[in-house]
């Protein structure tokens, strides 16, 4: 698969959950709903930092010529989903809540955040 292809995918799953994320962090928590849609949007994350690993960083320093800066972003999301679930399921919602707001804040707005600067695929597609 192409750069562009799985950036087309990249997308398809984090454009979601974003979405998903941002109206849990916005609700009410605990209900029937809230734990449905956030395992949609743990699978969502886990899927899209998979696919990013196989994105090869097209800028800036690279390690192995393939994993660059962004990718330390991919490696907190296999952290913190497995530290969400457990903390909700333990009842440590420290745990829980801090875990699910630094992979939100990390995985989705940091790291979102990045994808849009100069040089970057995002940024050519939404600004050229």
């Amino acid at each position: 698969m192409s750069y562009s292809q799985l950036a087309y995918v990249h997308l398809a799953t984090v454009l979601p959950g974003f979405l998903i994320g941002s109206y849990i962090l916005l609700t009410r928590k605990g209900t029937p709903t809230h734990k449905r849609l956030g395992k949609i949007y743990l699978a969502l994350m886990l899927l899209t930092a998979t696919i990013t690993l196989l994105m090869g960083a097209e800028v800036g320093p690279t390690l192995f010529g393939h994993f660059g800066l962004l990718h330390l972003f991919s490696v907190t999301v296999f952290v913190s989903v497995p530290l969400a679930l457990y903390g909700a399921r333990t009842g440590n919602l420290w745990l829980h809540v801090g875990s699910m707001t630094g992979l939100y804040v990390g995985g989705l707005i940091i790291a979102g955040g990045f994808a849009f600067m100069p040089g970057r695929l995002l940024h050519s597609w939404l600004f050229s």
